[in-house]
């Protein structure tokens, strides 16, 4: 908040006074925290981890809402936690109308939550609570994203350091490589921090729509995008020289290999059928063909790694590709990224669990494993994946069913549940992504901050707490 307070001083936008004192506000808050707590018994165990990862997103979305509230730019409560929940989930829904007339340290806010939940806020402090005398590999269990958290350290203190400075280091480069293709500086840091996060909360009206004439800058976009929805271990082991280790990966081997099929058929797709905007970078007649490949890859990638900006609205380039980007909302980034999704690592442990099972009906009494990366997974991560799968449809189920029963039509109900679940951002119906969710009534709105924090804090997390036997003591 003081970093936002600092960019509006040095823009002059005129709510300075307010995010300083929404800091200050911040710090007294966590100080008394801090006071009425300092004789309690600093251990962290598996069940203390959920609690604290779980109210620890909720306590950081209920402050985040004050420069908001305090500046005058989102005045209903309501709306001011539904922006900031989305902010920290890395969902990117928005409740604004007009975005472009907020005050650029609002703005700077705005994708700072985007930036901090990316990472999560609780690995960011697993950095730091050593100092206080508290061990961190609870709490990074529970936060984790994927099935398996790889630590490339014994400390878990030095892996989200080391995490942390890729995570800096990617946006500082994106910041600069917009900067050079025509972004304004406040532009290129703001959309470098949504893409990073796989947020999607952009500084234009129109998102990246709003550089259409400028393909440069979408492709860089794209890059980072693929790099959001991929692994951190992974560039880890590229920054090392182990690249065999990333071409050796099955998980980022069917990534990769989802992303090309997908954007040849959406590319064909819209060459052939969609009306979209022929750019000018290009002489005819390789215009019509980059604008579609380039129109196809950048909603493929902002879709499957749930960054959710968006070029142009996809929901009008042919039912099909309605129906199919529908489906892009359940794949999620990779195991260990800053995208929301079941994930790709989860889909390969199914799918290959369900080809197995006919070997298995043709040769009951054998012991044929599920494989990974040429190793064997225990039958405990196997069942874990299959309730994660089974939990999180069900909760997509209940979640739309909700969104129905308070008036909303079908597809914007469905779409709605899809986006929120998965961290994507824009929707279908009324929550297109020409739109925006300003129309949900409060109570969508509250629910639809749930399924964002349930989604992106991998569901478990979450759930567990609503689980009786969780609190029983033993």
């Amino acid at each position: 908040m003081l970093m936002a307070a600092l960019v509006s001083g040095i823009y002059a936008d005129g709510v300075t006074l307010e995010l300083t004192l929404s800091a200050i506000l911040t710090q007294l808050l966590g100080i008394l925290c801090m006071f009425y707590t300092r004789g309690h018994k600093k251990e962290v165990k598996r069940k203390e981890g959920y609690i604290i990862v779980t109210l620890g997103w909720i306590v950081m979305s209920a402050s985040g809402v004050l420069p908001y509230l305090l500046s005058g730019a989102i005045p209903d409560f309501t709306n001011a936690f539904f922006e900031t929940i989305s902010g920290y989930t890395t969902t990117g829904a928005s409740i604004l109308d007009d975005i472009e007339v907020l005050p650029k340290g609002i703005l700077f806010w705005r994708s700072l939550t985007h930036w901090i939940g990316g990472m999560g806020i609780i690995v960011l402090a697993i950095a730091i609570l050593p100092l206080l005398g508290i061990g961190g590999m609870q709490l990074f269990s529970a936060e984790a994203p994927g099935p398996n958290a790889d630590k490339l350290h014994p400390r878990i203190t030095d892996t989200a350091k080391r995490l942390w400075l890729i995570y800096v280091g990617y946006t500082a480069a994106e910041t600069l490589f917009l900067s050079l293709a025509g972004m304004s500086f406040f532009d290129a840091i703001n959309h470098s921090m949504a893409t990073l996060s796989t947020g999607g909360f952009s500084t234009k009206n129109a998102s990246l729509a709003h550089w259409n004439n400028q393909p440069l800058i979408q492709y860089i976009v794209i890059f980072f995008m693929f790099l959001a929805g991929s692994n951190f271990v992974l560039s880890y082991f590229a920054f090392k020289g182990k690249v065999q280790r990333i071409l050796q990966d099955e998980e980022f081997k069917f990534y990769a290999g989802f992303i090309l099929l997908f954007v040849a058929m959406t590319a064909v797709v819209i060459y052939y059928n969609a009306n979209v905007e022929i750019s000018e970078f290009h002489p005819m007649p390789f215009g019509a063909a980059e604008s579609s490949f380039r129109h196809g890859l950048f909603q493929v990638i902002a879709v499957i790694t749930t960054t959710g900006f968006v070029t142009a609205d996809f929901t009008a380039w042919t039912s099909f590709l309605t129906v199919f980007f529908f489906g892009l909302m359940f794949i999620g980034g990779s195991a260990g990224s800053t995208a929301g999704g079941i994930k790709v690592m989860r889909h390969i442990l199914i799918i290959k669990n369900g080809l197995l099972e006919f070997k298995r009906t043709l040769h009951p009494s054998a012991i044929i494993p599920v494989r990974f990366n040429g190793k064997t997974v225990s039958e405990h991560i196997v069942y874990n994946v299959i309730a994660f799968f089974v939990l999180y449809m069900l909760l997509f189920i209940i979640g739309a069913l909700v969104l129905s029963a308070m008036g909303l039509d079908f597809i914007t109900a469905v779409g709605g549940a899809a986006s929120s679940l998965g961290n994507v951002g824009p929707a279908f119906g009324d929550l297109n992504p020409v739109s925006n969710f300003n129309g949900l009534p409060d109570l969508g709105k509250w629910w639809c901050g749930f399924l964002m924090l349930a989604g992106r804090l991998e569901l478990f997390t979450v759930l567990i707490l609503f689980n009786p036997y969780f609190w029983k003591r033993i």
